[in-house]
Parts: structure tokens; C-alpha cells; sequence
């Protein structure tokens, strides 16, 4: 059995959503002075990979607290679109219908995690447009996730994807990495643990793939 982390760092300056900011890790206590250390953590709910829950859209939507730990792990597997320009579009996850329908996630490699700290990270990343969306949204899925910053395009303000995912009370994962290394890889356990606050509007996660017999 093998373990492949998809898990970017957490650390000031790390890349976030434009309009918010980055995490503050302060240390509150030390071993010299206080016999102990203790670092003190100030960072938005979706910071770095991290994952959406319904409430993050929807007055009254799902929170991840809510959800049983079970729902957070499950059959996965990786469609690779990085060579795939703009837009996905439905005929793409047509031809891998029967894995789609067989699985828990679908993850998307756009191959965005190698801009990663640049200004590029933000910029034209593949996403799936509105019929694709509602066709992976019709499979009886836990959720999908991405190797970029967003389920939609930067600039579109009203996250028509998230609306759709999340709209089917799906999680939507973000900031993965490493998944060019699964794209060749069929399925394999994949577990997105999130911290379990109360009312979690998202949550950053521990993503990893657990590669073996399944």
C-alpha cells in the first residue's frame, strides 16, 4: 500500500482566492519561555486545498459538520484534462462514463498545481462548462475536486459550478496537487478529511490517495 499526498502547504504567503488573505501563523508560546510550544492559526475557511460544503453558497445549505466522516472517503479516480484548453466540455466525461458511475470522487487534473506560488495560478485554467457540470452533478457522487483554485473560472462572480455541485449537497475539493501522478492510475481510495468545526462553510483538508488493491 502506498500514500501519495495531494496536499499543498499551509503557510504565510501561500497562493488564495483573490480578495482574501493569506494565513497567519503566529507563535504564542515557546519552550524557552513558557515550558511548551504553541502556534496560534488565523485563516479563512478555504484556505489552501481545502473543500466546499453546500453552506458556503446557500443560506441554510449543508455544513460539513453535518456530514458522517465516512462521506469524506471513498472511490476515486482522475480524468486528465491538462492538455485540454478552456472549457471541458460533456463529451470528455462521456467517454468515461462507466468510471464515473462507479465512483465516489472525480478528480480533475488540469495540470494548474505546477503554478503553484505564481501568477499563473490564477489565470485560465480548464473548467468544465455548464452542461458537463450538470452531467457529472447526475451521478450519484460524494464530489469532485481539482488541481487548481476554483470550480469556475476566476472571474466568474457568481460560481455557476459551485451551484450546481453544491446544489446536489456534493463537496467540492480545491488545491490538489499531485495528481498528475494518478492519471494513469484507474481508481484508488481517496480521503479528504476536513477539520470539524461547527457550521463549516469549508474547511482546509489532508488529501491523500491510498494506492493498492481496491
Amino acid at each position: 500500500m502506498k500514500i501519495l499526498d495531494l496536499t499543498h502547504l499551509i503557510e504565510p504567503g501561500m497562493p488564495v482566492f483573490p480578495g482574501t488573505e493569506p494565513p497567519e501563523i503566529i507563535e504564542a508560546n515557546t519552550i524557552e519561555r513558557d515550558g511548551f510550544k504553541e502556534n496560534k492559526l488565523s485563516m479563512y475557511s478555504h484556505t489552501g486545498t481545502h473543500m466546499d460544503a453546500p453552506a458556503h453558497l446557500f443560506c441554510g445549505g449543508k455544513t460539513l459538520d453535518t456530514y458522517d466522516a465516512g462521506y469524506f472517503f471513498g472511490k476515486a479516480f482522475v480524468i486528465d484534462v491538462s492538455a485540454q484548453g478552456g472549457k471541458i466540455g460533456k463529451k470528455i466525461l462521456e467517454s468515461v462514463e462507466k468510471q464515473i458511475s462507479q465512483a465516489d470522487y472525480v478528480l480533475f487534473h488540469t495540470g494548474w498545481s505546477k503554478y503553484w506560488g505564481k501568477a499563473e495560478y490564477y489565470g485560465d485554467f480548464p473548467c468544465l462548462d455548464k452542461e458537463a457540470a450538470s452531467f457529472l452533478a447526475s451521478f450519484n457522487l460524494k464530489g469532485i475536486g481539482f488541481d487548481n483554485i476554483s470550480a469556475d473560472p476566476v472571474e466568474d462572480g457568481n460560481l455557476s459550478n459551485h451551484r450546481i455541485f453544491l446544489g446536489k449537497e456534493m463537496v467540492i475539493v480545491e488545491n490538489l496537487k499531485n495528481l498528475d501522478k494518478l492519471a494513469c492510475e484507474g481508481f484508488f481510495w481517496f480521503s479528504c478529511m476536513p477539520l470539524k468545526t461547527i457550521d463549516a462553510d469549508g474547511s482546509p483538508v489532508r488529501a491523500t490517495a491510498i494506492l493498492g488493491n481496491i
